[in-house]
């Protein structure tokens, strides 16, 4: 091997490495595509955030678009977009129903009296395994499922008014459009 191809050769698989680094620092985090758009919502059975008593599962929110967002009191991003949820209740345009994530009961009861709920129900993922086969990397994330339980569309982090306005909102009429 000659002198010159064996410093080249570390040279150019330094660049290599270094350009797929600068590649992989570009990327949006908030873009991570979901494996689970287009398939069906994960089966799931959690007790009812505020009567442990009662659960909700998978099969009690077929037959309806609806929003599926994730919270958690110690999330302050979830705080961020509370109001954007209360918004979004407030219009009609669609059901929210929480699952609150790894999250003391009390503490998420408090937090929904004291700052208002969207949500029609919550299910209470106190270990978090039920976001996890979500594929859920944390909160706050928020899914759009249509009546036949299809994941549409995953918004990962704070909900803001641009997003509602340009994609949830758009997305809610067109599936609830279909028939």
């Amino acid at each position: 091997m000659s002198r010159q191809l064996r410093y080249l050769l570390p040279l150019a698989a330094f660049l290599l490495l270094a350009g797929l680094l600068y590649r992989g620092l570009s990327l949006d985090p908030k873009l991570v595509p979901s494996p689970l758009i287009g398939k069906s919502m994960p089966a799931f059975t959690l007790p009812r955030l505020q009567d442990p008593d009662a659960t909700l599962s998978d099969s009690d929110l077929l037959g309806e678009v609806f929003v599926l967002n994730i919270w958690a009191t110690w999330c302050i991003a979830c705080r961020a977009e509370h109001d954007v949820l209360l918004e979004l209740a407030r219009s009609g345009a669609v059901d929210i129903y929480g699952l609150n994530y790894k999250d003391q009961r009390d503490s998420a009861k408090s937090w929904l009296q004291q700052l208002g709920n969207p949500y029609v129900a919550n299910a209470f993922d106190a270990d978090g395994r039920t976001g996890i086969d979500w594929g859920v990397y944390g909160a706050p994330e928020t899914f759009v499922i249509d009546r036949q339980g299809i994941i549409r569309h995953k918004h990962i982090g704070p909900l803001t008014m641009e997003v509602l306005n340009e994609e949830i909102l758009p997305l809610l009429a067109a599936l609830k459009a279909e028939t």
